[in-house]
């Protein structure tokens, strides 16, 4: 097993994560397995509890483990699956510890930072990068491990001093450590400034930890004077200085690596340059090809985000990130308008007037909305008004998690005539109850406790817009993260109202997925589809409201068959050309739709291709 660590110095939010799942990218590229492990030196056992504004959004796996959003970025690069163990955190490692010490696993040993802890750590690392993350048996071949936050920070010491000993551990040729530098310009001075990153790596170096590679963050391309300076101070070839200058999209970071020979230089510290199935150079066209089609991007779609944690947008990070991926595949250009949901209550007409107004102008002028998951009651009776507004008027509208239960509360009040409908969440005495706590849930302890990772939903109607969507499946598998759901006992009625529940669980009680019929598109998701976008693959859901805020899903969803010709067909000896063939862009042969219900995976990847050739 070989072994990369990302570490980051000067300021945090240098874009670590993106790094490491860039680096995962090229050496992927290079025909290389890879797996990721994130560590966070907060306390916290996960990120379950934490709020949005300490930490952005948190990020939920298919086994249900509440994570960072950096495994996100690792998930979407890679297009790989990980578990609740790719995330470490101090709780988790002291937690662990002290079940082993209560247990008398030590030996009656006074349990210390060194060696216990950092035991524990190496330990950890060395289980979880054996675990396959792609689908396939055997171990990865790479195991990249980011560590959160900034060399120097008092939290993540036991962390610094477990990795300096793991490099001793797995020997030379099997570690090397890309650290994550700063390299400012000073407008007064108008120059790269260097120092900065030299006293970090001065830093990283008095923890005992020695860096390979550095990859400096600019504004603009490093000078060869800037580099030449660094390697002289750093002690680091220029070859193994990587620049990572600010780029027009996110996609455009493994190319950067690759360009500039990174790939060569980790397998180089790693031994693996002369490995028969490493390549010298990877490809990377789908990136190539992505990158360049986002720049060119002309037609816009306008959506308007409907939020209280609309100032910062790391909250939101996986929804940005699901709409990018449709936007593309749809061939328009992404304008989000945030729209704070306290904003568009009647309470700020009096309190701030101008943001009230401002707020509903950007809601208007929105060509789609969207209404994010969240909890509290703090700007919810906004995100009813934004449904309201939605559902009256004709405005593509999806709705994730609480963006659902407050559509069927808007439902409830506008059309059933029932004003006193709402969540138990946000009234406990409410004489309607259309959203009420889940029977399994815990009210006493909130880590962990509610319905969360990867559940099944089954389409009780085949014919609606989301079946379709997931192109004709009869079930699909979201994940979740919820503590309240739709009132079962309440569903006739909101079905004998017009509100279509075209997709439930396994028992048929639990509600997944609601439609309005004669609506543009009006869609809710009890779970998050965003978690499970990718670049290449983006979640049908985000599809089809980009699709109906451009124009397009009524072509989109059309059953009949694109014609291409991918190869040219030889004229026979008569002269004629033979027929065209009936073939997805992909090359697949194209099959009667009712002979592939049931394989989502192939029918999603088929609606990509559609997608992402057909409306360019």
């Amino acid at each position: 097993m070989k072994y990369v660590l990302v570490t980051g110095g000067v300021v945090s939010g240098l874009g670590k994560g993106v790094t490491a799942s860039g680096i995962g990218v090229v050496l992927k590229a290079c025909g290389l397995r890879v797996t990721t492990i994130k560590i966070d030196p907060y306390l916290n056992t996960d990120a379950g509890t934490m709020s949005p504004f300490e930490h952005g959004e948190v990020f939920v796996l298919d086994d249900g483990g509440e994570v960072d959003l950096d495994l996100g970025n690792y998930e979407r690069f890679l297009d790989i699956k990980l578990t609740r163990d790719n995330n470490i955190t101090t709780g988790k490692i002291y937690q662990s510890v002290i079940n082993k010490e209560r247990k008398g696993d030590y030996l009656g040993k006074t349990i210390q930072i060194v060696p216990h802890i950092t035991d524990e750590i190496q330990d950890w690392i060395e289980r979880v990068a054996m675990n396959p993350v792609d689908g396939k048996e055997g171990p990865p071949d790479v195991c990249i491990i980011e560590l959160g936050g900034t060399i120097g920070d008092i939290e993540s010491m036991p962390f610094i001093e477990a990795l300096g000993q793991f490099s001793y551990r797995v020997g030379p040729g099997n570690f090397c450590l890309v650290h994550v530098s700063l390299v400012p310009v000073l407008n007064v001075v108008g120059e790269q400034k260097t120092k900065p990153t030299q006293h970090s790596v001065r830093g990283l170096r008095g923890l005992g930890l020695v860096p390979n590679i550095l990859a400096c963050r600019s504004t603009e391309p490093l000078e060869e004077n800037v580099k030449a300076k660094l390697s002289q101070f750093c002690h680091v070839p220029i070859s193994n200085i990587i620049n990572l200058h600010d780029v027009s999209n996110i996609w455009h970071i493994p190319l950067l690596l690759r360009d500039q020979r990174a790939h060569e230089a980790i397998l180089k510290v790693l031994d693996l340059q002369f490995v028969g199935k490493v390549p010298r150079q990877p490809k990377l066209v789908e990136w190539t090809e992505r990158a360049s089609k986002f720049d060119k991007l002309k037609a816009t779609v306008k959506i308007a985000m409907v939020g209280k944690y609309t100032g910062l947008s790391d909250s939101y990070l996986s929804v940005l990130k699901a709409l990018l991926h449709a936007s593309v595949a749809m061939g328009r250009k992404l304008v989000v308008e945030w729209v704070p949901s306290c904003d568009l209550e009647a309470c700020a007409a009096k309190e701030t007037p101008e943001a009230h107004k401002k707020a509903w102008k950007l809601l208007k002028g929105a060509d789609g909305i969207l209404v994010p998951g969240g909890f509290g009651d703090r700007g919810v009776q906004g995100k009813i008004l934004a449904a309201k507004y939605a559902r009256e008027n004709n405005v593509p509208y999806l709705g994730i998690c609480l963006g659902m239960q407050i559509a069927v509360i808007d439902f409830a009040r506008s059309v059933m005539k029932l004003p006193g409908a709402n969540s138990t969440e946000f009234d406990p005495d409410t004489t309607s109850p259309c959203v009420i706590f889940m029977p399994e849930g815990s009210k006493t302890h909130m880590g962990a406790t509610m319905r969360l990772g990867s559940r099944r939903t089954y389409f009780n109607v085949t014919t609606c817009k989301s079946a379709k969507l997931y192109g004709n499946a009869r079930f699909v598998d979201e994940r979740h993260r919820h503590r309240y759901e739709v009132n079962p006992e309440m569903v006739p009625e909101f079905e004998k109202a017009g509100l279509s529940f075209v997709g439930k669980d396994e028992s048929g009680t639990r509600m997944e997925i609601i439609e309005l019929p004669n609506h543009k598109f009006f869609v809710g998701a009890q779970f998050h589809p965003e978690f499970k976008s990718r670049p290449g693959k983006p979640s049908p859901l985000f599809v089809g409201l980009i699709a109906a805020s451009s124009g397009q899903l009524e072509t989109l969803l059309q059953p009949s068959p694109i014609i291409v010709n991918p190869k040219p067909v030889p004229k026979p000896i008569n002269g004629t050309v033979g027929p065209k063939k009936t073939m997805y862009p992909n090359g697949h042969a194209k099959k009667p739709l009712d002979s592939l219900i049931g394989n989502c995976e192939i029918l999603s990847e088929a609606l990509f291709e559609i997608c992402f050739h057909g409306f360019a």
